[in-house]
């Protein structure tokens, strides 16, 4: 509130500190018959003989609630941010094609309705929409000066992205268990991973990574974020959100860790105890061969485990830490971009029988067309 004083000649500004809050002794002229103030504590400050300008300054609380956030991604220059398009333009198609590829295999051959192929059809299924939970955003930002995001769309992304994340590790635990099973247990296996479990174990990771991300989002998305926050990175993650914050987050950082402590380390306990009694069980073959072959069907696998969780294991065990490096965003790439990318590569390298359906699905794709007009010739 201003109170604007012009053209005005011997006034006094006068303190009342026992009177606040009234009209009378700001701008008023002074008493010419030394009538006293009728405020007790009253005191004369000085006398202004030219026009001024008092302005009252009311402490306003100038929080605003946020209705956007802006990506600040990848600051390069132009061309750069054009070429950075392409690559992961590339990228994100290959990674589609890749795993669409991988469960139209799975589904048209006969000899890998096995459950460790069910599984692995499910996590080809979750990087698909794992990767188009970011990329698409992160594509068009390049090529646009607005980087700015909706609160909504980014709590949308934010939960969303954690839920394939949570889905993926506790899918993964179940894939080590599964190999376990295979080699550790190889007659009972059929009787052990029915269908009925396999797809008990499949909807059980899905639910766990809904759930999860649901109670992270209640305390992410209830946190205070004042006018349009700035976020260093390239899509709605928990350690920006939590360091933009205007308010104390520890709350929220506590819960993401107790809930991060147990989608992360109860997986990858499993993870471990399952190769610990793996490698065991091939060390007791006495063939170079047997040991060979057992090893082939969990080196694919480990390989995925080896690369996801080194890769999100720091950076989701303390988030708001993590923010703090320069490299978070670097990190963020591997396991958003190349680890979709590679893992398909690497079952398809490391797995015969997922090598020989990809190309028998190809090349009946490839020469389907063709077969029947000659047949109808």
């Amino acid at each position: 509130m201003s109170v604007f004083l012009s053209n005005v000649d011997n006034y006094e500004v006068t303190v009342m500190p026992f009177c606040r809050g009234l009209a009378r002794g700001v701008g008023s002229k002074r008493p010419e018959h030394g009538v006293g103030s009728h405020c007790p504590g009253e005191q004369t400050v000085g006398r202004i003989s030219r026009p001024v300008t008092i302005t009252k300054v009311l402490e306003v609380d100038n929080d605003t609630a946020t209705i956007r956030f802006i990506l600040l991604g990848f600051p390069t220059r132009p061309a750069f941010q054009l070429f950075l398009f392409f690559v992961f333009l590339a990228a994100y198609l290959l990674t589609l094609l890749e795993n669409a590829l991988i469960i139209l295999a799975i589904r048209s051959d006969g000899q890998l309705h096995k459950p460790m192929y069910f599984f692995l059809s499910n996590l080809s299924f979750l990087e698909m929409w794992y990767v188009t939970v970011i990329s698409p955003k992160m594509l068009v930002d390049f090529l646009s000066h607005d980087k700015t995001i909706s609160f909504n769309g980014c709590m949308t992304q934010l939960y969303f992205f954690v839920t394939f994340v949570c889905t993926e590790y506790i899918l993964l635990a179940v894939m080590a268990f599964d190999r376990h099973v295979a080699i550790c247990n190889p007659l009972r296996y059929p009787v052990i991973m029915t269908s009925q479990l396999c797809g008990t174990l499949a909807v059980g990771c899905w639910l766990c990574g809904l759930v999860t991300a649901m109670i992270k989002m209640v305390f992410i998305a209830r946190l205070h974020y004042c006018g349009t926050p700035h976020i260093n990175h390239y899509f709605c993650d928990i350690s920006p959100l939590l360091n933009v914050s205007c308010e104390d987050s520890s709350q929220a950082e506590l819960v993401d860790f107790f809930l991060a402590l147990m989608v992360i380390a109860v997986p990858l306990c499993v993870v471990v105890a399952s190769y610990a009694t793996i490698l065991s069980a091939i060390l007791r073959i006495h063939s170079t061969q047997g040991r060979q072959k057992a090893f082939s069907t969990c080196a694919s696998h480990l390989t995925v485990v080896i690369l996801f969780y080194s890769t999100t294991l720091f950076t989701y065990a303390r988030p708001k830490l993590m923010y703090a490096y320069n490299s978070n965003k670097a990190v963020s790439v591997l396991y958003t971009v190349i680890v979709p990318l590679l893992n398909p590569i690497i079952y398809c390298l490391r797995n015969r029988e997922v090598k020989a359906a990809l190309k028998k699905t190809i090349l009946c794709k490839g020469s389907g067309p063709r077969e029947d007009v000659a047949l109808r010739n």
